[in-house]
């Protein structure tokens, strides 16, 4: 890794909570366009959220797992794969190997709760970073809040 020095943790107390949710805020509600009602769900409670954070605090990127029921309608209703989502890097971390880390924080935490499998449902334009994780895409092209997704999976 070149350039700003980085942890991933996971965001267990408040404030962490709220890094995630406004490094969302910033990637997919103001870049992306995507309407906060939809960025923001009744899942966010229950899940695990993963935190990237510059050595100085700023939070630079963030992902989510879904796992058990609140994972059921993401993954065909296969209890024993979590769902990887909300995954997003802010502009200025992008390139950094963030993604990468996040991907891999939410990956050891579904393992560390006993799932075989990782669902996503990826935006078209990032289907070759998740296969260069190991993720292979199945079914159609389908929209997600007006933007093309396709589902991947990565068995762990």
């Amino acid at each position: 890794m070149t350039g700003t020095p980085y942890t991933v943790r996971i965001a267990e107390d408040p404030a962490d909570r709220q890094a995630c949710f406004a490094v969302r805020k910033e990637v997919f509600v103001a870049e992306q366009g995507v309407p906060e009602d939809v960025e923001y769900d009744a899942h966010d409670a229950a899940a695990v959220h993963v935190l990237a954070v510059r050595e100085d605090g700023v939070p630079l990127g963030t992902g989510r797992l879904l796992h058990g029921a609140a994972a059921v309608a993401q993954t065909g209703g296969d209890v024993s794969v979590g769902s990887l989502g909300r995954l997003a890097v802010t502009r200025e971390a992008r390139g950094l190997g963030v993604g990468v880390a996040l991907v891999r924080a939410i990956e050891d935490a579904a393992r560390a709760r006993g799932l075989t499998a990782v669902d996503l449902h990826a935006q078209t334009h990032a289907l070759r970073f998740y296969e260069r994780l190991g993720y292979e895409a199945y079914g159609p092209e389908y929209p997600e809040a007006g933007i093309p997704h396709r589902a991947m999976r990565r068995t762990l």
